[in-house]
């Protein structure tokens, strides 16, 4: 089965990545990407004094126009790839940061950073909730996703609730490139529950600059290794009917 070649975590100059839309959107057609995702930081906590980010409704407008300008392009010209607009969100923001500047249906793509306890999948399904009862047409709203997710902090305490969560809200795993520990057979178990249950996987490079768009062969390898190919296909799937 050939899969598509997709990344979908990648920083822009939006954030702490080191090129522009146009340089990335160029550059990962270049390279033969079938879908990719700009997924700029936003957060408030300790790392706002750290990374440039998606630190207001100003500059979070300007972000998903000009990447509504590069899907549009794309559409036009009957290019193959498939452009989305995603944002990286620090779950040590604040919930009034976070429900006070995000709308969810102006995005494609949500990832959640810092998972690390069953308070902060508490902590998610609040802000899920409160999100969704905004939401008139439950087809609007985005996917999302678990970004450079580490299992060993539910190895011990918390894993059913866990992918009980995951399986609830469709919310999918990320092979994440840059961090192959989180992948590890040492999950083993992890990663066979992902697959009874049929919980979306994805692959994001973290990309920070357009040289590693395409440094996805060992995230695809895992997942082949794990048998998690129909979990791939089915999130393919989802973004195939979200692409304009």
């Amino acid at each position: 089965m050939e899969l598509p070649k997709l990344n979908l975590h990648i920083h822009s100059k939006y954030s702490d990545g080191r090129n522009t839309t146009s340089q990335i959107v160029s550059a990962a057609l270049d390279k033969g990407l079938d879908y990719i995702c700009i997924t700029d930081h936003f957060t408030n906590s300790w790392k706002a004094d750290v990374i440039p980010n998606l630190n207001s409704l100003a500059k979070i407008e300007m972000y998903l126009d000009e990447i509504d300008q590069f899907q549009k392009y794309l559409h036009d010209e009957e290019r193959q790839m498939a452009l989305f607009k995603g944002i990286e969100i620090d779950l040590s923001s604040t919930e009034k940061f976070i429900v006070n500047n995000i709308l969810p249906t102006r995005f494609d793509i949500l990832l959640f950073e810092y998972l690390e306890s069953i308070e902060g999948i508490f902590f998610i399904k609040k802000i899920i909730n409160y999100w969704k009862g905004k939401t008139k047409n439950s087809t609007d709203f985005p996917l999302m996703g678990l970004a450079h997710f580490d299992p060993s902090f539910f190895a011990i305490n918390g894993m059913n609730i866990l992918i009980d969560f995951l399986t609830e809200h469709r919310i999918f795993f990320e092979f994440n490139t840059s961090y192959p520990q989180f992948y590890s057979q040492k999950y083993r178990s992890f990663f066979d529950q992902l697959k009874e249950r049929n919980v979306l996987v994805s692959i994001g490079c973290d990309s920070h600059h357009i040289s590693t768009l395409k440094d996805i062969e060992e995230a695809y390898d895992r997942i082949k290794f794990y048998e998690l190919e129909s979990n791939l296909i089915d999130l393919v799937k989802i973004l195939d009917k979200k692409r304009i």
